[in-house]
């Protein structure tokens, strides 16, 4: 790791370098602003920077030279999706609506990292309303992937994968409906967690419905980044009530130190076409995990071909969440409301029998998969079916297929309505020198155990070019 300048350090490694002062907080946070000036022009995924970060980093500084206690992330810079609340910075939803818009705390998930002694460096963009695979609004603009400017690092938190592998910032945080911590993470080459629903509060998050849906989780570097950014965020804070009752903590991962872990991996059915190339990506990392002694096995789960995860979930969500756009852009011009409020204002309303209908079919699913996890500890998938593609694009041609945009979330959407926990990891490289990510799933508060996997196939892959050529 020692090798890597300080923008392309993990958030652990600095959080160890300014422990052991051999490097300042403040160099670390002047670096990364100097790495902003730079190259979010071009990149355009910060939209707001705090003006309290270099002070807040020389008051971390005095705290390391007065030998003082310091907290995991202690001098480290991070930052935070604009749908995400901070206080005293600009939190403006990717939208005109809220342009200006102030909070007077934060999230609890910002708290927490504060708490840890990481330092906010600034917002990063989304689409509007936090509503779509690619990061594009009318009041900060488009975002672009930094391995190829005329590819989308995705939605919604495009702007908070842009700007990790980019080195505008170490690790921060982002939320996630349907794919949007994990396909952004699998479109720029980084690493996301997406964590078991209601272990991480989404106090101080908006839109809020549906929230049974809703998730805010880390994204940076390296799986260990993950794992600590895990272990300070999760836990009730008294006021999501979907948080409320203490985790149930997964047993320590020694319990698997005496039997190989049991490992299905799939790519379909039931996720829709998958580009080859990405399947055998998937492969690879089961492949890899046998190799090591595991019991992998090629696995299909049936309750995924009778109820396909993305259409039950369109049919519950658009209910809940476009009532939520109609009451933020209730009395609003129409040249301040972008494309994708516009789509969701104009869906037709779903009838009772069909949204009922869909919420049995959640229950099946999430039964589905409860029966797969009785006898697997992970599964295994592909995040996207294909590789980061170009701006703009709503439909795609994969494996002979044509589908619509919205099938990029196929093996993602799952996991938000189960509430199943999964990280996104790159494992492989498309012919076109693209990332490709593997999603390391497990059952409900397995944390522990996908975390564990996920650092095997970490060490044990081999990825020639880490990061874009910027």
């Amino acid at each position: 790791m020692k090798t890597n300048p300080i923008y392309y350090q993990d958030a652990t490694s600095l959080a160890q370098l300014i422990r052991d002062r051999e490097i300042s907080p403040v160099e670390v946070m002047e670096t990364h602003l100097e790495r902003i000036n730079s190259l979010n022009p071009s990149i355009n995924a910060i939209v707001t920077i705090s003006d309290q970060a270099i002070n807040q980093a020389k008051l971390a500084e005095k705290k390391v030279l007065n030998g003082e206690k310091l907290g995991v992330f202690h001098g480290v810079p991070f930052t935070v999706k604009d749908s995400i609340d901070t206080s005293n910075l600009l939190t403006q939803r990717g939208s005109p609506i809220f342009k200006g818009h102030i909070p007077e705390r934060d999230a609890i998930s910002v708290a927490r990292m504060k708490a840890s002694g990481a330092i906010l460096i600034g917002k990063t963009n989304l689409p509007e309303f936090s509503y779509w695979i690619e990061s594009d609004n009318l009041l900060s603009g488009r975002t672009n992937n930094p391995w190829d400017l005329s590819l989308t690092p995705g939605g919604s938190s495009g702007g908070e994968s842009a700007a990790v592998a980019a080195g505008l910032s170490p690790i921060g945080l982002g939320t996630d409906l349907a794919i949007s911590v994990r396909g952004p993470a699998a479109q720029t080459g980084i690493v996301s967690l997406k964590a078991t629903h209601g272990s991480i509060p989404m106090t101080g998050i908006w839109p809020r419905a549906p929230r049974r849906f809703w998730h805010v989780g880390p994204m940076a570097r390296s799986i260990r980044d993950l794992s600590l950014a895990f272990s300070i965020l999760s836990g009730p804070d008294g006021q999501d009530g979907f948080a409320s009752s203490q985790i149930q903590k997964e047993k320590s991962l020694r319990n698997f130190e005496s039997r190989p872990l049991r490992i299905g991996w799939m790519t379909g059915p039931g996720f829709g076409p998958v580009d080859p190339e990405v399947a055998k990506i998937v492969e690879a990392a089961a492949s890899t995990l046998k190799q090591m002694g595991h019991s992998v096995h090629k696995v299909e789960i049936p309750v995924l071909e009778k109820d396909f995860a993305l259409d039950v979930f369109n049919h519950i969500h658009v209910m809940e969440m476009k009532e939520a756009f109609r009451q933020a852009t209730k009395g609003r011009s129409d040249n301040e409301i972008y494309k994708m409020a516009k789509t969701m204002l104009s869906l037709p309303n779903t009838s009772m029998k069909d949204y009922i209908k869909a919420e049995q079919a959640a229950e099946r699913i999430r039964d589905g998969f409860a029966e797969y996890f009785f006898q697997y500890d992970v599964l295994l998938t592909h995040v996207l079916p294909i590789p980061a593609y170009k701006h703009g694009e709503e439909s795609f041609v994969i494996n002979g297929e044509t589908v619509d945009a919205t099938y990029l979330q196929g093996a993602t959407v799952p996991l938000n309505i189960t509430g199943l926990p999964g990280i996104s990891m790159r494992f492989g490289t498309s012919s076109s020198g693209l990332p490709i990510s593997v999603q390391v799933i497990g059952s409900w508060h397995a944390e522990p155990t996908i975390l564990h996997v996920a650092s095997l196939l970490e060490t044990a892959g081999s990825v020639s070019e880490l990061h874009p050529d910027l």
